[in-house]
C-alpha cells in the first residue's frame, strides 16, 4: 500500500508510509536527492494554509497591541522549533523575551534529549502557562505535527476555556488538535521520506509557518523600518556593523558618526530619531 493509499483511509498523514522504500539501499546521492524531492513539497504546502495563518496573525496583533504575549506549546521537535522561535525573537526585534514564551514537555532538559512520558500528560501545559498568570490578551499556539500531543491539547482546551485566543500548527487535518483549536494552522505535508519522522518535512513545515507568524506580528507592532531590523540588539560586532550600515545608509553620514550615535542610541531606531529630531 502506498502512502497516497493510506492517506485516503484517514490514516494519520504523519504516520502513512513513506513514497520511498528501501531506503538503506540507496546511495548518498539518491537520498539527498529524494530528501530533497520531498522538501520541495513543504513550501507548497504552506502557501495553502496562509489564509488560515492571516486569520490567527489578525487576531494576535490586536491583543499584542493591548499588552497581550503569545504562548507555544509544544512537545520533541514541536517543542524545540517553538523554543528557538520565541528565543530569536528579542534579539532580532528588540523586544522583552516576556512577549514570545516557548513552553515544552519535560522542561529544558528536553530541549537536548528525549524526556519519557512528558507529552502524555494533558494538565501539565495549563498548569505551566498559570505561572506566566496568563489572560486573554494572550494567544496559546500548540505545536504537534501529529496532532494527538496529549500535552498540547489539554492545554488549548484549558486555554480556550478560559477565553484565550488558540491557534495550532499540525500536519494532520483530521487530528484531535484541529477540533479542539480555534485557529487551527493545518499544513498537509504527506508522509515523511522515512515514516514517521516529523523532524523531517513537518518540522521544515512548522518552521516556516513560526517564522511568518513572529516575522508578521513585530512587523505589524512597528519593530521594523523598511526593510530592516531597526529594534535589533547589538549583541556581536556583526550586528553592530550591521546597525552602523543601516544609519549609514539612512542618514548619508561618515561611518564613525553612525557607529557613535549607534553605540549611544543602543538602537538604529533611537539613533535615527535623536538625529532627525535635532540634526535635520
Amino acid at each position: 500500500m502506498t502512502g497516497s493509499d493510506n492517506i485516503k483511509q484517514n490514516i494519520s498523514i504523519t504516520e502513512s508510509s513513506s513514497n520511498f522504500d528501501n531506503l538503506e539501499k540507496m546511495s548518498v546521492n539518491e537520498l539527498l536527492s529524494n530528501i530533497n524531492q520531498e522538501d520541495s513539497k513543504v513550501h507548497l504546502a504552506v502557501r495553502e494554509a496562509i489564509p488560515q495563518i492571516d486569520q490567527l496573525i489578525t487576531r494576535i496583533v490586536k491583543r499584542m497591541q493591548k499588552g497581550g504575549r503569545i504562548f507555544y506549546l509544544g512537545a520533541g521537535t514541536s517543542g524545540r522549533l517553538g523554543v528557538l522561535d520565541a528565543s530569536e525573537v528579542p534579539p532580532t526585534f528588540g523586544v522583552p523575551d516576556s512577549l514570545v514564551i516557548g513552553l515544552i514537555a519535560g522542561g529544558e532538559v528536553a530541549l537536548r534529549k528525549a524526556v519519557e512520558s512528558a507529552e502524555d500528560d494533558p494538565n501539565k501545559a495549563w498548569k505551566e502557562l498559570e505561572i506566566f498568570n496568563i489572560n486573554t490578551k494572550d494567544t496559546v499556539i500548540g505545536i504537534a505535527a501529529s496532532g494527538t500531543t496529549q500535552y498540547v491539547i489539554g492545554g488549548i482546551i484549558k486555554a480556550r476555556e478560559s477565553g484565550i485566543l488558540t491557534g495550532c500548527i499540525t500536519c494532520n487535518p483530521d487530528s484531535k488538535i484541529v477540533e479542539v483549536t480555534e485557529f487551527p494552522i493545518v499544513v498537509v505535508v504527506g508522509p515523511e521520506f522515512v515514516t514517521g519522522s516529523t523532524r523531517l518535512k513537518a518540522g521544515t513545515a512548522q518552521k516556516m509557518v513560526l517564522n511568518m507568524i513572529t516575522t508578521t506580528v513585530m512587523i505589524k507592532l512597528g519593530r521594523v523600518k523598511g526593510n530592516k531590523m531597526v529594534n535589533m540588539q547589538l549583541t556581536n560586532k556583526k550586528l553592530i556593523e550591521r546597525g552602523t550600515r543601516m544609519i549609514v545608509d539612512e542618514l548619508n553620514i561618515q561611518r564613525e558618526a553612525a557607529r557613535i550615535l549607534l553605540m549611544k542610541y543602543g538602537s538604529v531606531k533611537k539613533a535615527l530619531e535623536f538625529y532627525k529630531e535635532n540634526y535635520q
